[in-house]
């Protein structure tokens, strides 16, 4: 099983020679998805190597142009490649009617079914469900209706301890049971407690992701205990004003909402292209939150080993 994320994009509005803007890609237990679509995430896709005919979902958080531009590209590419399968993109409600004229008059027809699930942005809900992983939506607090996205794990059947089977005589038609966390009862009468025979489970990973964003409790309410938190990180302290006003983050306001969320690692990101290196967030974030990265373009992040 498998659970990563790859920064397509680190940066916020413009794009430099370092940063792309927001685009990621999620490797949930092979469910294959996109969180933002900036413009050149087909680029960055192709850079970093990842298949996008393998997506399965788009997830758009609002409709800032760094977080959607790129979207009608990557769909004429699929087309143009031969895509077949169909993809479900969720999105603010305008997002359908904005994306259909521009792929009509661009003369893109394509050959698969598109999909369209609108948001809702007001209260957190779950958006998409299968046996292995489900996503939910969450408001988040920004200068238009924005959504941020929490992807998590379903629990998995428990393993058995191979060697308790022959010192409790454990038969084939008793592991079913044990695996969905059932006591049984033996032959001898005696009843078994799954928790003796089964191997401890791994702790189940979560990945939230929130840009873009003022610093808010209801947004860390919405991600508590995630283990993972992407979380934007705009400005640096000395520009606190700048984030409040265009309703961004800090470097502090993130960690702020990582503490109140119980989360235990941060990645931070979306940072402005008035800072040339991410030196002074990386010396902020390890004061604020030691467990922390900031993001960069191409960063691969293993949740499984972190």
């Amino acid at each position: 099983m498998n659970f990563s994320i790859t920064i397509l994009g680190s940066g916020a509005a413009l794009p430099t020679k370092n940063r792309m803007p927001t685009a990621q890609y999620v490797n949930c237990n092979n469910r294959h998805f996109l969180i933002d679509c900036a413009e050149g995430t087909q680029l960055q896709l192709r850079k970093y190597k990842i298949n996008f005919q393998k997506l399965s979902h788009v997830f758009i958080s609002h409709l800032h142009g760094d977080h959607y531009f790129g979207l009608a590209g990557l769909l004429s590419t699929m087309n143009l490649l031969g895509r077949e399968k169909e993809l479900t993109i969720f999105g603010p409600p305008e997002l359908e009617t904005i994306l259909k004229p521009m792929l009509f008059y661009g003369g893109a027809r394509l050959a698969f079914n598109l999909k369209f699930k609108s948001l809702n942005r007001i209260v957190k809900e779950m958006i998409y469900e299968d046996d292995i992983v489900k996503v939910f939506s969450f408001p988040l607090v920004h200068k238009i209706p924005t959504s941020g996205f929490l992807i998590e794990e379903k629990p998995k059947p428990l393993k058995i301890n191979p060697s308790m089977i022959e010192a409790y005589n454990l038969k084939i038609e008793h592991f079913k049971d044990l695996q969905n966390g059932k006591d049984i009862i033996l032959d001898s009468g005696e009843v078994c407690s799954f928790e003796k025979v089964t191997l401890k489970p791994k702790k189940l990973l979560s990945y939230a992701y929130c840009s873009d964003t003022k610093k808010s409790e209801t947004v860390a309410k919405a991600i508590y205990g995630a283990t993972h938190l992407y979380h934007e990180a705009t400005f640096l302290i000395k520009d606190q004003k700048r984030a409040n006003s265009t309703a961004h983050s800090t470097t502090k306001d993130a960690a702020d909402v990582a503490i109140q969320a119980n989360i235990n690692k941060l990645i931070v990101g979306h940072i402005s292209s008035r800072y040339k290196t991410n030196d002074d967030h990386e010396h902020e974030m390890l004061h604020f939150f030691a467990n922390s990265i900031v993001a960069k373009d191409g960063l691969c992040i293993d949740l499984t080993k972190e």
